[in-house]
């Protein structure tokens, strides 16, 4: 908070600890303290979430980007290794995050991010504008859209970080959790009913060789797996389990047809 209000470096607060501070400075660092002690998150505060060595615009309209995300952006990124100008579709972008790590470690590919909550969008429209202007964003509830039914047989990954905390989980979240917007955050009794209307609305019409990757729950994770397997159209598509950096299983890869197996 120190270096937001000063705009001066930790190492110059170290080394000049006889540092002015103004009134406006301590009146802004004054009301940020008494927001922290509220449980309003540091990222609505300061209005900015590190993601991928950039600051985002972040606030209580989006999910703020977690640390964990930056792993499934990694798993896309490797799994896109090899594959030249490829297609890919940031589906729920929330803060458009994910779609801004890609585009800018992949400035060859066609990236597309959508949205549904008009606040969200405009969100990820201000990021994008800054960040990754060749991105194309495309407002949809899923698959609603025909941009996005049409990109389906295009694509080479699709990623979606999607509301996945099971309903019940409301009371018991941190305070600084429930801060986000619950649209990003619940996704129904179980946590997956946008997981399996997504892939019941994709399976039919998803490119043969396109990844699908998933962040969820890891408490769900595996059931998601187990679902996904059972499907008619996943015939013949690997359904792997990634763990994030702390060895939980977070991260479900649906891969191309004929890739690997189940």
């Amino acid at each position: 908070m120190l270096e937001q209000a000063t705009g001066r470096t930790r190492l110059d607060l170290l080394t000049e600890p006889d540092l002015i501070v103004g009134r406006p400075t301590r009146a802004l660092l004054i009301d940020w303290t008494r927001g922290r002690a509220a449980g309003e998150p540091l990222q609505h505060l300061l209005g900015v979430a590190p993601f991928w060595g950039l600051d985002l615009e972040a606030g209580p309209d989006a999910l703020v980007p977690r640390p964990e995300t930056e792993r499934l952006v990694q798993l896309v990124l490797d799994g896109l290794g090899g594959r030249p100008a490829p297609t890919v579709l940031d589906l729920g972008t929330g803060s458009g995050a994910i779609a801004i790590a890609i585009q800018r470690e992949r400035p060859d590919a066609s990236v597309w991010a959508s949205e549904v909550d008009p606040r969200a969008a405009a969100l990820a429209g201000r990021n994008l504008a800054r960040f990754a202007p060749a991105v194309r964003l495309v407002r949809s509830d899923l698959f609603h859209d025909a941009a996005l039914r049409e990109l389906l047989p295009r694509l080479d990954a699709w990623v979606a970080n999607l509301p996945y905390l099971p309903d019940a989980d409301a009371d018991a979240l941190p305070p600084e959790v429930r801060r986000d917007p619950p649209g990003a955050l619940f996704g129904g009794r179980d946590g997956l009913a946008l997981l399996r209307r997504a892939w019941s609305e994709a399976e039919a019409t998803l490119a043969g060789g396109a990844d699908a990757w998933f962040e969820l729950d890891p408490r769900t994770v595996e059931t998601a797996a187990a679902w996904i397997r059972a499907r008619e159209g996943a015939l013949g598509r690997p359904v792997e389990v990634h763990d994030d950096l702390t060895g939980r299983p977070r991260f479900l890869r649906v891969g191309a047809r004929g890739s690997g197996r189940s």
